[in-house]
């Protein structure tokens, strides 16, 4: 049997991955070098995966390199810089100019791209829209001046290589006093990683977009229902998922299933160990580099105090968990009391598995792990049938009364089109093609949605969560102009067929997003799906519309809550050429924009 094995896992990567006519193979990356298997190239390697150094500098040298790793217990080759997964940490000071040499040692197109960090458009290091790529076997040289400070992460923009490794933390120090005081600090990098080459998930979810989704609803689950709410709401709110073709477990496309959920390379067993002495106030930078988990962090025990939220200061919040989606950071101070250890906890979004690690006094120390909070179930709200009022209410408080002909709020395209009530948001006429199975007329605003499945915490657990209208910048709003004209996006799908657009046009056959050098423009996002996105504008800030315009606190990567809609204004001050899109690595290929200021 093994040999079988060891054979289809030889033969796996001479499968080619189709590509999605996106920008063409320099920027999804022809096949990848065996991330299926490989089990007798990794037999004969001499490698030994180390965890990631901390560079410092005004030079860096940094090497793409295949590595067999192993994780679960099996090994598979990964996708590392300078032999280790994470990569490693750059440590950069506000002010100074850096100069990164990249070498590429893959048979394939890499890249590198500089998560949230304001540059020249063509150091931005995204393949076909600012630079060609790094080809194999060459050198490219990133050059820029460091503008900011904060906790930024970076990652490969080509092909699937994020998914497989290719992704490190940056810890840039403020030029004067930095405003958040901690005696210690400890990077808190969350990933997701599979055994699976990720082009066979993507495979699989193009053929059955539930392929990785156990928890679909049972049995037991319908009787529970009966009990609670009675037969005929039961039977109607059946029929109408049932005639929407809908789950309402669809909360994560790619699961625990083949996830392993990782802090700092370290899955659960591994226990990634931060230490602390008595007294000391902790500085955690907590970084989400998962390719498509949202994962809910607290550390049972102790507060945590919100400084930063994508390296921007914030005003500072106690909160008991957070939610932070792929490409988000934020920085939490936190002050360890009695106890020897805490666990630090961060269970993924649909509740399929966690990560995490231990903050303790000596190595060794543990704490008890918490049990996983039960899986969220999609109500109302997340179809834009529920109301504004948010945050308090419990997950289907919306509509006890089993009254779910919703279909003013929310239509199929196999639906009718026709809307009782007036519409509060406009469809383009392309949202009404195959490419879309789902559309929202009546948005929530997500603003103080902290999210599925959290929404009751604060209720019934008494925990309190952060959601986005409690961040205020720690610095008033730098540009007071109100913004000229506001772009509307709709963020597009059709689940069953695994298509993901904005207002129903794939990135292949869309235009750019024109903007005007030194405009302020509103941006609003408006979900017409019922999974939740995280939207990233490269080389501008997106400053969310939280209600206090003295303080709008920026961001780069932006959650919008399904059925729901947020805005951010943004002021066009660089220019060039900017991707615009869905940080899912799965949706990305078609939930992607450019966005050219000129």
């Amino acid at each position: 049997m093994s040999n079988k094995n060891e054979l289809e896992a030889i033969q796996l990567p001479r499968r080619r991955f189709i590509q999605g006519g996106l920008l063409g193979s320099s920027f999804v990356g022809s096949s990848v070098l065996g991330l299926s298997g490989c089990a007798s190239t990794a037999k004969t390697s001499s490698y030994t995966l180390h965890p990631p150094q901390e560079l410092r500098g005004e030079v860096f040298n940094l090497t793409i390199d295949y590595m067999p790793v192993n994780i679960t217990g099996r090994e598979r080759i990964a996708t590392v810089v300078n032999g280790s997964l994470p990569a490693p940490t750059l440590r950069w000071k506000e002010g100074q100019r850096v100069t990164i040499r990249v070498t590429n040692r893959l048979p394939v197109v890499s890249s590198i791209h500089w998560h949230g960090l304001i540059l020249p458009t063509e150091m931005d290091g995204v393949p076909g829209m600012s630079f060609d790529g790094i080809a194999p076997g060459e050198t490219f040289e990133y050059q820029f001046d460091v503008q900011q400070s904060g906790t930024y992460w970076y990652h490969s923009h080509s092909g699937f290589q994020e998914q497989t490794g290719l992704y490190g933390a940056i810890v840039i120090e403020p030029r004067e006093l930095d405003p958040v005081a901690c005696d210690r600090e400890h990077i808190v990098q969350l990933s997701d990683w599979s055994d699976e080459a990720p082009q066979d998930i993507f495979a699989n979810l193009k053929k059955l977009s539930h392929y990785y989704n156990f928890q679909e609803r049972t049995v037991a689950d319908l009787w529970r229902e009966v009990r609670e709410q009675g037969l005929l709401a039961t039977w109607r709110e059946r029929r109408m998922w049932n005639e929407m073709r809908m789950s309402d477990r669809d909360v994560a496309d790619v699961t625990g299933h083949t996830y392993s959920f990782l802090m700092n390379g370290h899955n659960a067993q591994q226990n990634w160990t931060g230490l602390f002495q008595r007294g000391e106030r902790l500085r955690l930078r907590v970084i989400n580099s998962a390719a498509m988990t949202f994962f809910d962090v607290r550390i049972p025990g102790l507060k945590m105090t919100v400084v930063a939220a994508d390296g921007q200061n914030v005003q500072p919040v106690a909160v008991d968990e957070f939610r932070i989606a792929p490409a988000e950071t934020y920085d939490v101070i936190v002050e360890p009391g009695e106890a020897q250890a805490y666990t630090l906890f961060a269970q993924s979004m649909d509740r399929s598995g966690y990560a995490c690690g231990t903050l303790a006094l000596n190595a060794g120390s543990k704490a008890l792990i918490p049990a996983m909070d039960k899986m969220p179930v999609l109500g109302h709200r997340d179809m834009g049938m529920g109301s504004e009022g948010m945050g308090s209410e419990g997950e289907n408080s919306e509509d006890k009364g089993g009254n779910m002909s919703g279909h003013h709020a929310m239509h199929h395209h196999h639906g009718h089109h026709g809307s009782s009530g007036a519409a509060s948001v406009q469809h383009a006429p392309q949202e009404y093609g195959p490419q879309v199975d789902m559309r929202v007329d009546n948005p929530a605003n997500g603003l103080r949605d902290p999210g599925i499945g959290l929404r009751e915490h604060q209720q019934r657990l008494g925990r309190r969560v952060l959601h986005y209208g409690d961040l205020r910048g720690l610095v008033p709003t730098r540009d007071k102009r109100a913004p000229s004209r506001e772009i509307e996006l709709h963020l597009t799908g059709n689940m069953s067929r695994y298509l993901w657009s904005i207002n129903g046009v794939p990135f292949a056959e869309a235009e750019p997003l024109q903007l005007t050098h030194g405009e302020r423009v509103r941006f609003t996002l408006v979900n017409d799906t019922m999974m939740t996105h995280p939207i990233h504008l490269h080389g501008l800030w997106s400053e969310l519309e939280t209600g206090d315009a003295d303080f709008l606190p920026r961001k780069h990567t932006v959650i919008v809550q399904p059925g729901s809609k947020i805005s951010y204004q943004v002021t066009a001050d660089a220019k060039g050429r900017w991707a615009y899109h869905c940080h899912l690595l799965f949706h990305m290929s078609g939930m992607f924009r450019e966005v050219r200021v000129v």
